[in-house]
């Protein structure tokens, strides 16, 4: 199957494309965009997140659940939404903590393309949702997907970050060997646990250290 996704992705994923629970996932979301009701993200932007992130170029995965499911927030990328659209109460909060962490201001916009050109994959368990219901592409075959992607990189790869928050991204993340990367949890931003240890958890300079450490660029949060 000819899937348009960046060239590296689509090599190291390439066993993925040929297997029934894709062809089954391809059908599905097809006629979901063709249903009537408004899909998210558009449908050029569902494989964003690899699109601006090469396999080899990846330092940093964050792992998110679910696309927002409002007219314009989703692009393709975990938490992140499209310039001029006001920032969902967990991607605030993550912003607070990126400014008491590193003392970076609280950004103009919630377009996290910036992260995703640096080099972190802002990956979404699930890449398509139905406008106002949330969870409703879920078990469809997204999840073994990007389970695969995050087991190739978790393989092939050495030197990562992954941060998961929340218990649903820990339990997706739980194979990853931490003896080849650095894995990072806490509670979720949302503000039903963002007091609960997500505040305060230093991720941001953490993960910075660890890279400077290896020789690499640090992210510009």
């Amino acid at each position: 199957m000819d899937v348009k996704i960046e060239q590296s992705w689509k090599e190291v994923l390439s066993g993925e494309f040929e297997k029934e629970y894709f062809a089954k996932l391809t059908q599905f979301v097809k006629e979901e965009y063709n249903g009537g009701t408004p899909i998210y993200p558009p449908a050029k932007l569902i494989f964003n997140a690899f699109d601006h992130c090469p396999f080899d170029k990846v330092k940093v995965v964050i792992l998110g659940q679910d696309p927002y499911h409002g007219a314009g927030q989703a692009n393709g990328l975990c938490f992140s939404v499209n310039k001029g659209i006001p920032f969902p109460p967990s991607l605030l909060n993550i912003f607070k903590e990126i400014q008491s962490d590193l003392g970076t201001p609280i950004p103009q916009d919630g377009d996290l393309t910036r992260w995703s050109d640096q080099g972190v994959l802002l990956l979404n368990a699930t890449l398509t949702v139905r406008a106002s219901q949330a969870g409703s592409h879920q078990k469809r075959g997204w999840e073994e997907f990007t389970d695969a992607a995050i087991r190739e990189l978790a393989s092939r790869r050495n030197g990562l970050v992954f941060i998961l928050w929340g218990s649903y991204a820990q339990k997706k993340g739980a194979f990853i060997d931490r003896n080849k990367h650095l894995v990072l949890t806490s509670p979720h931003p949302s503000p039903l646990s963002a007091y609960q240890g997500f505040f305060g958890n230093h991720h941001f300079s953490t993960a910075n250290r660890y890279l400077k450490e290896q020789g690499l660029s640090e992210i510009n949060w």
